[in-house]
C-alpha cells in the first residue's frame, strides 16, 4: 500500500484529441482518438462527435478522474435519528 498524499499524486491530463478513422467494427464519421495520462499511465479511447464536443467530454472525464483520486467530497452519510414514540 502506498502512502501518497494528495500533493504527491500526479493529476490526469489530456495528451491529445485527434480526428481518426472509426475504430474497428464501428461506422460513421466524426471519430476522434484521445489520450489521457497520469504520469506513466495512459488511457486511450475513441469518441464520436465534433472536435469541440469530444474535447469538452474528455475534459469532463479528466476532471472526474482528478476528483476521484482526491477522495469523495461533499458526501454526507446521514443516519436517521430514532423515531420518538407517541405517548
Amino acid at each position: 500500500m502506498t502512502t501518497e498524499t494528495p500533493a504527491t499524486i500526479q493529476p490526469y491530463e489530456i495528451v491529445s484529441v485527434k480526428r481518426t478513422d472509426p475504430p474497428s467494427g464501428m461506422e460513421g464519421t466524426g471519430w476522434h482518438h484521445y489520450i489521457i495520462s497520469q504520469g506513466d499511465n495512459r488511457i486511450s479511447g475513441y469518441r464520436q462527435g465534433t472536435l469541440k464536443a469530444v474535447t469538452t467530454a474528455v475534459e469532463e472525464i479528466v476532471g472526474q478522474l482528478n476528483e476521484r483520486q482526491l477522495g469523495k467530497r461533499g458526501r454526507v452519510n446521514l443516519v436517521p435519528a430514532p423515531k420518538k414514540r407517541a405517548q
